[in-house]
């Protein structure tokens, strides 16, 4: 029988209580994530977007902002999130066959990454999409939530 090692999370302490990690030995550095995920969407509401038709106005707009004000408080969402100095948040929400995609870039000078920052961005974008369409359709699927990369550099 294979030996399964335990792996050490960083988020617990050694009593099995919840803890947030200490970051203050770590190197600063110039951290990037990126993130991507859809809403799948009725051929109607697709067409109520293109056409800027829904009642609550333009949909993928305010779903960019959403995203970059969702993704500025994640530390406020997820309760062991530090705190960034977020110095970029960028979120582009685009129309597909089947409805909205939308991506995000979040980047930051600091001690741990940024990915939740970046997936959160993507997260709230998504929400906001399905709120300002769901008195329309009755349909949407939020999914394929994925962070596509993390980067980290040495600044120097």
């Amino acid at each position: 029988m294979a030996k399964v090692e335990k792996l050490a999370l960083s988020h617990v302490d050694k009593l099995g209580k919840a803890n947030m990690v200490d970051v203050s030995g770590k190197t600063v550095q110039l951290r990037t994530a990126t993130a991507t995920g859809h809403i799948g969407l009725s051929k109607e509401t697709i067409e109520l977007i293109r056409e800027n038709k829904l009642k609550k106005g333009d949909v993928l707009t305010i779903a960019e902002i959403a995203g970059i004000m969702g993704g500025k408080r994640t530390s406020e969402l997820i309760p062991l999130c530090h705190p960034l100095q977020i110095t970029k948040l960028d979120v582009k929400a685009s129309m597909d066959q089947t409805g909205v995609k939308v991506e995000s870039l979040a980047r930051c000078t600091g001690q741990t990454g940024i990915e939740m920052e970046a997936l959160t961005a993507v997260s709230v974008a998504l929400l906001t999409i399905y709120d300002m369409c769901k008195a329309v359709d009755k349909s949407m699927i939020i999914g394929e939530i994925i962070l596509v990369e993390k980067t980290k550099e040495d600044i120097g």
